[in-house]
């Protein structure tokens, strides 16, 4: 349609093909997304939100009368594979728009794929602030995730309420890892002068033994600790770290960031999550005073999932949607160029409320919950004591 990189005999070949008649009512949204691997317990929910969302906008008469498609390829978590399906997504599957991928190290990949063919990118999940800054900016990528300034920046705040002298990182070694890590450390020296961080640990994502990261961290004798350790990663460093007495050491005082509070973490982890420590994430699903949207949602992805208590990362995916879908209900066309303008300085719904997409950065505001997580009689994994939403407003350049 716009691909400046197929051939025009491709093209033309293409559209005397049976399906083509059907794509002008239709509009294809492609999602590289990592379905299995570390990556996959969140991956999975975030690919399920999306689907629900898409079915609900189709039940509801479609945009601009055309049926969405949804087309999920498994990216495992890998940049290069995340590049490879993004490409076949375009070039053979003919999408309209991406709504994918799931890290910092392969959503800035795959938004020059995007950037090269013009085709409209949504980044639901990845965080670092490198895929939309100055340098990397371009019309066809758009976030509706939180940041890393966001999230370090909220932990250092929360951090800077202890009573600690010594701290220590750990977070895995790439974009996300690293952005984050800096927004945390400068503000929290801002904030509290006489902290020191003593030891920053940076294992590999997707790394299988962190003894030697935990044992080096606890030989520097830590207050405290922040860590954006993430997915099946921090089930690995959770497990492994138990038995060392990694937790018990700092009294559990531990900050998680990368959503290690949602609920997929804590029915992963079940008994051997370290009750006590604070962490995030984008839903707690058990949310006594959650709006009535939230309730609607809640009660939809339950029955969607077949699950019981649903998921803290499905939103993640049906936001995504709803953010392109208001985009091009805005532009009325599919055109990304006029969807691109009309995304600027956007407003839209999510099942926690309007959120609006700056044209700053062309990212949304979106916070996380934050709180201490608690074992109760009424449920068979920890929850959150009490979760509180962290305006990032304070916290965006």
């Amino acid at each position: 349609m716009r691909r400046r990189t197929l051939l025009a005999s491709a093209a033309a070949s293409a559209a005397i093909l049976p399906g083509r008649a059907r794509a002008a009512n239709e509009i294809k949204i492609g999602m590289p997304m990592a379905l299995s691997g570390p990556g996959a317990l969140y991956g999975q929910p975030i690919t399920k939100g999306a689907e629900m969302c898409v079915a609900e906008i189709n039940a509801a008469g479609g945009l601009l009368g055309r049926k969405l498609i949804l087309l999920p390829r498994d990216s495992k978590g890998n940049a290069d594979e995340s590049v490879r399906v993004s490409r076949e997504l375009i070039l053979k599957d003919n999408v309209d728009f991406i709504v994918g991928s799931f890290t910092s190290a392969e959503s800035p990949a795959v938004s020059t794929i995007a950037k090269e063919n013009k085709v409209l990118m949504v980044a639901p999940t990845a965080k670092t602030i490198q895929l939309t800054s100055p340098a990397n900016l371009h019309p066809y990528i758009f976030r509706t995730a939180s940041t890393t300034d966001i999230e370090g920046r909220t932990a250092a705040t929360l951090m800077a309420k202890w009573d600690v002298k010594r701290v220590a990182t750990i977070a895995p070694d790439y974009a996300y890892g690293r952005d984050i890590m800096e927004a945390f450390s400068v503000l929290l020296k801002k904030l509290k002068p006489g902290v020191e961080i003593v030891d920053q640990q940076w294992p590999k994502l997707g790394q299988a033994d962190f003894a030697p990261f935990i044992t080096a961290q606890m030989s520097k004798q830590p207050d405290a600790v922040f860590g954006a350790v993430f997915a099946g990663d921090f089930a690995s460093l959770v497990k492994q770290a138990k038995p060392l007495g990694y937790f018990d050491k700092i009294g559990n005082r531990y900050i998680g960031a990368g959503e290690t509070g949602s609920i997929e973490m804590t029915r992963s982890l079940g008994t051997d999550y370290p009750v006590g420590i604070v962490a995030n994430t984008y839903d707690p699903v058990i949310w006594p005073d959650a709006p009535e949207v939230h309730k609607k949602f809640t009660a939809a992805i339950k029955t969607h999932l077949k699950d019981d208590y649903g998921s803290s990362w499905a939103i993640m995916g049906y936001a995504g949607v709803q953010a392109l879908a208001a985009g091009i209900k805005k532009a009325a066309t599919i055109d990304a160029d006029k969807v691109s303008k009309a995304m600027i300085g956007l407003t839209f719904e999510t099942p926690i409320g309007p959120q609006i997409i700056r044209g700053k950065d062309q990212s949304a505001n979106r916070g996380q919950f934050w709180g201490k997580l608690v074992r109760t009689a009424a449920h068979p994994f920890p929850v959150f004591e009490k979760v509180e939403y962290t305006d990032p407003t304070p916290f965006m350049d």
